[in-house]
């Protein structure tokens, strides 16, 4: 038997859509700041020699420039104002993350509650300056060692470092006001969106290469096959869920018992989503952003750390798997599914698991059962992330049909569908409430009898 919540999630449509204002207004605000998102992926920094750009980022476009240019929208590509794109927040966010963890006075500001959040967004943005500043400073000094600078200087690297760290605090801004105003998820959805900009450009150039030679007809078939393979294997391990039963015992309201009942905790294969991806990807972005630019004139020691933590090296493909676990689990034990609230949340509405004591006990079994679906969780998360580096070295195959790219663009589309759904039965919600009130006064209304008159 369909639940009442299940069978109006059935009868959503695109009446129910234009009957909702609210989330209208929402879709209509997220897609405005989308667009001016992607026009700003065009408006260049200044001083920068186009032509030069151009001819580089030819050659680079199959290594990891193209890494660079996912993740960015093509900004990087075009030197645009959002060439950093939002890879130095993130990053940010790892790191305080990290030390909220292990500093005791930053994990007591989180426990204060919405106050405490607000200092630690702070912080968080404060961090993005400081890697933003780190990060265009090193762009600056490789556009005038790669010759890509039109007038090289000081000047040219104050003006480059203003724009690009001006251009990533207004996409934080951007994404900040998609997830409170918009329909949320406003950083996932800023890299989902240039994803799908860039994935036109990314196909047609595939097919050149099958036009040219350089790609069998066979490979083009076989990289096609398995991306629809790749999203029907992400899409499936998105929405497995392990469920555990929870027991609810009888209890006594005033006079009257109340049988106890049952219901299921689920808990996702990956509760943590795509962040672990973006995460590992963020970090090893970090000394290949400053690199891309460089060419011949990169110094001793990022050449050593690119010989070897270079794309397709083992130790970079060791790398990336390690990072993705160990995120898998920070963010799934301190974010996504924090075992203690959840034991605490069951213990204050006296639900227990069957043979397990309320309290620590239950933390202890909801810690050991999420430890080991992460192995599977995690497991998924580095297979998929891996997938992109060995078409890349193997075949010569665009980013865009790597495994990260679908596992971002699947994952953010599902949340976006699902988001918009809750807002539809919001709504629905909310004209049932309205009718039943009109009704109920209706009711009284039609009851009421006039008092006789006196004589």
């Amino acid at each position: 038997m369909a639940s009442a919540a299940e069978q109006m999630a059935a009868n959503l449509s695109w009446g129910a859509l234009g009957k909702a204002t609210d989330l209208r207004q929402r879709i209509l605000f997220t897609l405005g700041l989308l667009i001016v998102y992607r026009l700003g992926t065009y408006i260049p920094v200044p001083g920068i020699d186009g032509a030069a750009l151009r001819d580089f980022m030819e050659k680079a476009s199959q290594g990891v420039g193209g890494m660079l240019a996912m993740f960015t929208g093509g900004a990087l590509t075009r030197m645009g104002v959002f060439a950093l794109g939002i890879m130095p927040y993130i990053t940010a966010s790892i790191i305080v993350q990290l030390l909220v963890t292990m500093v005791p006075s930053w994990t007591a500001l989180k426990k204060e509650g919405q106050q405490g959040q607000k200092k630690i967004n702070q912080y968080t943005r404060y961090g993005t300056v400081g890697l933003a500043t780190f990060q265009a400073w090193g762009i600056a000094k490789s556009l005038e060692l790669g010759h890509l600078a039109q007038n090289p200087g000081y000047f040219f690297q104050i003006s480059v470092v203003i724009t690009l760290v001006g251009g990533t605090m207004f996409l934080m801004w951007l994404g900040e006001q998609i997830t409170s105003r918009g329909i949320g998820n406003g950083i996932s959805l800023i890299i989902f969106v240039g994803i799908i900009a860039e994935v036109p450009a990314a196909l047609a150039r595939f097919l050149s290469q099958g036009r040219e030679g350089v790609v069998s007809p066979a490979v083009i078939v076989g990289v096609l096959i398995m991306v629809v393979v790749t999203i029907a294997f992400v899409v499936f391990m998105e929405r497995a869920l392990r469920k555990l039963h929870i027991q609810y015992p009888r209890r006594q309201v005033g006079m009257k018992i109340y049988d106890g009942g049952s219901s299921h905790l689920p808990i996702k294969v990956n509760p943590a989503g795509v962040i672990p991806a973006i995460f590992a990807s963020s970090l090893l972005l970090l000394p290949t952003t400053i690199s891309t630019f460089s060419g011949s004139q990169t110094g001793p020691v990022m050449a050593t750390i690119l010989a070897y933590f270079g794309p397709g090296q083992p130790l970079y493909l060791a790398f990336f798997t390690a990072m993705i676990v160990f995120f898998t689990y920070f963010y799934t034990h301190n974010v996504a599914f924090k075992v203690d609230d959840v034991a605490d949340n069951l213990k204050s509405q006296n639900g227990f698991v069957p043979g397990i004591r309320p309290g620590k006990k239950t933390e202890e079994y909801l810690e050991y059962v999420v430890n080991r679906i992460l192995v599977l969780g995690s497991a998924y998360l580095a297979l998929v992330g891996l997938l992109p580096e060995i078409l890349r070295n193997q075949f010569s195959i665009p980013f865009y049909f790597g495994g990260t790219s679908v596992l971002i663009v699947v994952s953010v589309a599902m949340d976006t569908v699902s988001q918009v759904q809750s807002h539809l039965l919001a709504h629905q919600y909310e004209g049932l409430l309205e009718r039943s009130q009109l009704r109920g006064k209706k009711r009284t209304g039609a009851t009421k009898k006039k008092a006789p008159s006196r004589r």
